[in-house]
């Protein structure tokens, strides 16, 4: 069918487009995050990564996404 629909959302004060539809894990594959490797804040709100597969991103959300660095001294 080649659907390619795609929404805007707010990554990190940049507006970004991903496909439509997508739950959060593959919202942040599309964006290029590994998201094992990210903890994100989803308009203004800490989520637990549990709720992840269950939280469709939406157009106009809102999304902080912070790297996890390992590492240590």
């Amino acid at each position: 069918m080649g659907d390619t629909t795609t929404i805007e959302v707010t990554v990190n004060g940049e507006p970004r487009r991903c496909p439509a539809g997508l739950m959060l894990p593959a919202a942040l594959e599309a964006l290029g995050y590994r998201p094992q490797l990210v903890v994100v804040e989803f308009n203004g709100v800490i989520l637990a990564r549990s709720v992840w597969p269950q939280q469709p991103v939406v157009e106009t959300d809102v999304l902080e996404v912070v790297t996890i660095v390992g590492g240590g001294s």
